[in-house]
């Protein structure tokens, strides 16, 4: 990671200029781009809005900034957004592009807004309904965002596995019990894997009941995976379905734009419990030096947080 200087100039006819006042670092997608281990299969497909530069290096990337409008529409001025935006201090965007937040969302939470996206569309890839018992293997931003989401649908019983007894604090906060493999509910009606490990993958199949669907959340970049396939994964009939943010389920395509998903999943984030997945605040400044040791077994799996005290100008 390396600090740039750029010139903004003016926004222009449509557009609106945001100061930054944090991002956040996808702990998934973001520790992929900064190991060089997206594939180039997918460059084009991951490439994020606003990005600059290209696959593998140097790149601008990030999709998680939150800020105050200080140029453009006149209407608009003092609001505080979400932006898909790569990380930097001061940016002009398309007025449409700049999402104001919900009331009671502050600005430090409303950076898990594209994870929560993701979360969402994941628990739509999934099917989940009332009354299912439903485990999510992972207990990272990911897979916590969809307990907690699946935790609310009356009559479920969501149970986190995670290899780590330290996240159980985080789950159980955000409504969801906590196992550790060797102790996890068997027989689930929907599995969700979001641990980014291959043998997360074995686990999620290994809970899944006959019928079952396993949702497959993890992004591996370049790493080869297998899956114990030879088992019972046959006998019991099991669906592995895979969920990407990057489309609307088909069968709501027709109703739902990618706009209308990421303002839902703002509005999802007023539950003040959410921010117990976000780390204390690292200056800009410091990023280069602090975000990869927090992107690692350091950051515990909790989002990493960019604050922006530094004054910026638009040119």
């Amino acid at each position: 990671m390396a600090l740039r200087s750029a010139t903004v100039p003016a926004p222009g006819p449509g557009e609106v200029c945001v100061r930054a006042l944090f991002s956040g670092v996808s702990p998934g997608t973001e520790r992929l781009v900064l190991s060089g281990k997206v594939p180039e299969s997918e460059w084009s497909r991951m490439r994020a809005p606003f990005q600059e530069g290209d696959f593998p290096f140097p790149v601008k990337y990030g999709y998680a900034g939150v800020g105050e409008i200080v140029a453009g529409a006149p209407d608009r001025l003092g609001e505080t957004v979400f932006v898909l935006h790569p990380h930097q201090s001061l940016y002009c965007v398309p007025a449409e592009a700049a999402l104001p937040l919900p009331k009671g969302v502050p600005a430090a939470r409303g950076i898990l807004a594209a994870n929560m996206e993701t979360a969402l569309n994941g628990l739509w890839d999934g099917g989940a309904s009332p009354g299912d018992h439903i485990a999510v293997v992972g207990g990272g931003i990911i897979g916590l965002l969809v307990a907690h989401l699946a935790a609310r649908i009356p009559g479920t019983k969501v149970t986190v596995v995670d290899v780590d007894p330290a996240r159980e604090a985080r789950a159980r906060a955000l409504g969801a019990d906590f196992a550790t493999p060797d102790a996890a509910p068997e027989d689930q009606d929907l599995v969700f894997h979001a641990s980014g490990q291959p043998d997360g993958l074995d686990t999620a199949l290994s809970l899944a009941g006959i019928e079952a669907r396993v949702v497959e959340m993890s992004w591996y970049g370049t790493t080869p995976v297998t899956a114990t396939l030879g088992g019972a994964f046959h006998s019991r009939r099991l669906t592995l379905r895979s969920s990407q943010v990057g489309r609307v389920p088909a069968e709501r395509q027709a109703r739902w734009s990618y706009s209308r998903r990421l303002s839902t999943a703002l509005s999802l984030l007023r539950e003040p419990a959410l921010d117990a997945l976000i780390s204390p605040p690292v200056p800009l400044t410091e990023a280069p030096e602090r975000i990869p040791a927090l992107l690692g077994p350091e950051g515990g799996g909790l989002m990493p947080l960019i604050s922006y005290d530094t004054p910026a100008d638009i040119a």
